[in-house]
């Protein structure tokens, strides 16, 4: 299995499970987490969104989490370089699964 497969299949056997899942993507930029709010990705777009991000340089953690005000969705936390800290969880979310790329 290659760095991608080992990162991306598992959440793309969530999106296969969970058809009508959203994303929501975080960057660390500026030495800060950015805000979600205006980056939401459709289920067919989760996998092939990260992938490209991948292979253009970007490192990825993402989470398939739960969360009483947005329900079931995945968050998706993209940077360069060494990796930050990631986001702390929603407030009364909970991490049902996830992963992370190579370093």
């Amino acid at each position: 299995m290659t760095e991608f497969e080992t990162v991306l299949e598992p959440l793309a056997r969530v999106t296969r499970k969970h058809k009508t899942i959203e994303a929501y993507a975080f960057w660390f930029r500026d030495g800060a987490w950015s805000d979600a709010a205006g980056e939401s990705l459709e289920t067919e777009e989760i996998v092939f969104y990260a992938e490209g991000l991948l292979m253009e340089g970007f490192q990825l953690a993402w989470d398939h989490l739960t969360d009483p005000g947005f329900g079931d969705h995945i968050r998706l936390c993209f940077w360069q370089g060494d990796r930050p800290a990631l986001p702390g969880l929603p407030s009364g979310s909970t991490r049902l699964t996830g992963g992370t790329s190579a370093a």
